[in-house]
């Protein structure tokens, strides 16, 4: 139990930051006494609390959303609405995770979790983050996203299906280089990850109901809980920081860590 609230505390710290939960609940794994990878499906469910802080945090917004979506799927707004087009863009960005979740979910619950992977992807999209904020012209607003740039940013979630690459970075990276602000950026990302991030979770959830496990499901359910309240916390303190400072913190992290799990791993410390 002790344990698995050790990792919903993380998952909450960590889900929203462009450092990847994923990758951190992965490495985690290791030093804890049970020394071993706490799974995909855990991961999966879990996120499931971080997300609902998400939809307590962005509450008034989803609901617009989906409201005007509605009523302009029946012609009494007009198709064009800027809250009815949101609701298509995060439908047809939903789009790619979904697909290439399923195609790959083998590869996702196996091979991808190598820790190896894991480093190399901290880091190396860590640098894109970096150089993304660094060029990234900073200009367009949400009101500015069009449909291929939500299939863009689609794809770009997509890419959080390997640990260490982060659903927020990866999303917030593809925003900032099509010249997005960087709150923007992560406001679609947050109601971007909703669908995907409840659809693993609940799919994961139906899919290992019952099946052993590294933790049962009183110690998931309790992970799931914690990463939610602190995940509250998060939020709010992230959108107030990225309004004013860049992302340059997070990718020095993300460099350091993926470097010293590296060196762990060749040093044979930890095993992949």
């Amino acid at each position: 139990m002790i344990e698995a609230l050790i990792l919903g505390l993380v998952q909450g710290l960590t889900e929203f930051l462009p450092i990847s939960s994923s990758a951190h609940l992965r490495i985690l794994g290791e030093f804890l006494p049970n020394a071993a990878d706490p799974g995909a499906a855990f991961t999966a469910i879990v996120q499931i609390g971080t997300e609902a802080a998400v939809v307590v945090f962005f509450w008034r917004d989803i609901v617009r959303i989906v409201s005007r979506w509605w009523l302009a799927l029946w012609g009494r707004v007009p198709r064009n609405d800027p809250d009815a087009r949101m609701g298509w863009l995060i439908i047809l960005g939903s789009i790619p995770i979904v697909v290439l979740g399923l195609i790959f979910q083998e590869q996702i619950e196996t091979t991808l979790r190598s820790l190896w992977i894991v480093a190399t992807t901290l880091i190396v999209f860590g640098i894109l983050l970096g150089i993304a904020d660094w060029i990234g012209a900073k200009r367009r607003k949400l009101d500015d996203l069009t449909y291929p740039h939500g299939v863009i940013y689609g794809f770009a979630q997509a890419l959080a299906l390997i640990p260490g690459v982060s659903r927020s970075g990866g999303t917030i990276t593809a925003g900032l280089l099509m010249g997005y602000e960087r709150a923007a950026a992560a406001r679609y990302a947050f109601l971007l990850a909703i669908p995907a991030v409840f659809g693993s979770g609940f799919y994961q959830l139906f899919k290992s109901w019952g099946e052993p496990g590294v933790y049962g499901p009183v110690e998931t359910a309790a992970a799931t809980l914690v990463a939610f309240v602190v995940a509250l916390l998060v939020i709010a303190f992230f959108m107030s920081y990225i309004s004013k400072r860049s992302f340059l913190p997070f990718v020095i992290y993300r460099v350091l860590l993926g470097g010293t799990i590296m060196v762990l791993l060749a040093t044979g410390t930890i095993d992949a």
